[in-house]
């Protein structure tokens, strides 16, 4: 059974980490981009921090993505009944569970004070799995 819509709309996707300052923001902002706009894009945190991760910002404009726009936000039960794929990363147990919908849990280092060289796998690794994403959306990537 697809946990995707049938009825023509957009998939969505919802990025969820505990602050919603790097992780979750890096894959928001490669999916916004890669998708070209065929899959709406959300973030969130368990526990929102005041402001994106600075190197997590500078790791994405090395990759041509400007995030510096973001702010966290906090995970709200809206935001996961809206998604058709919830994408944790490192949130525990905190993301609410809604039957038919899909989840994934990606594990990856937390950015959070790192050095810039200790992101840039972060960041590689993160769009490597949104492009594993959009293939399993059925939405190819927008040359980028």
């Amino acid at each position: 059974m697809s946990t995707l819509p049938d009825d023509g709309a957009r998939p969505s996707a919802l990025f969820v980490c505990v602050h919603n300052a790097g992780r979750s923001q890096m894959a928001a902002g490669f999916l916004k981009v890669l998708s070209g706009g065929a899959v709406e894009v959300r973030s969130a945190g368990s526990m929102p921090a005041d402001r994106i991760n600075p190197v997590a910002v500078e790791a994405m404009a090395e990759s041509g993505i400007d995030i510096t726009a973001e702010q966290p936000k906090v995970l709200t039960t809206d935001a996961v009944r809206a998604s058709d794929v919830v994408i944790t990363m490192g949130c525990g147990d905190a993301c609410p569970l809604f039957p038919g919908k899909r989840y994934e849990d990606w594990e990856l280092d937390d950015p959070a004070g790192q050095g810039i060289e200790a992101v840039r796998p972060i960041r590689d690794e993160i769009r490597r799995r949104v492009l594993a994403l959009l293939a399993s959306l059925g939405v190819d990537p927008v040359a980028h």
